[in-house]
């Protein structure tokens, strides 16, 4: 039932694999499908460990679709309450406050993570983008007054 996959997808989420994190080694083939949506479900040839194709992503542990996940976020980051995005979406309002507060966590681990990559304080990081975004409207309203001005 095994089926080879491409090699450069996924890696063996096991800690205490010799072959954990690493990709293209061609440990990594089908072993199953499972759940209504079909999502695989993987084995490593080196440790036996068996793990879903959703392992390691924001997805993991979800069962509502990816899409209706998605639509949900965009109707959050618009404004619109959790009530409102239920009823948008045609979901259950705690069902949107779940997908809510994981995004919220996984963004702030994935921040983390990548500030700590770089060796990036949040303060700098936020002072920078700062500057860089009034900078930018600065000059965009000069450039807007001075055209306006040859137009007159």
């Amino acid at each position: 039932m095994e089926q080879s996959i491409s090699q450069t997808d996924f890696f063996c989420p096991n800690k205490y694999c010799s072959d954990h994190g690493r990709r293209g080694l061609g440990n990594i083939s089908v072993q199953n499908r499972y759940g209504k949506n079909h999502k695989r479900l993987l084995r490593c040839k080196t440790c036996d460990g068996k793990f879903s194709e959703r392992r390691l992503t924001f997805f993991y542990r979800m069962h509502t679709k990816e899409a209706k996940i998605k639509e949900v976020i965009e109707y959050l980051l618009e404004g619109m309450s959790y009530r409102e995005a239920a009823n948008a979406a045609k979901i259950d309002k705690d069902t949107v406050q779940r997908i809510w507060k994981k995004f919220l966590d996984y963004c702030e681990e994935s921040m983390n993570d990548l500030l700590e990559d770089f060796n990036i304080k949040l303060e700098d990081l936020i002072t920078h983008l700062y500057n860089r975004t009034t900078r930018k409207s600065r000059y965009g309203l000069a450039y807007k007054m001075m055209t306006e001005g040859k137009t007159e």
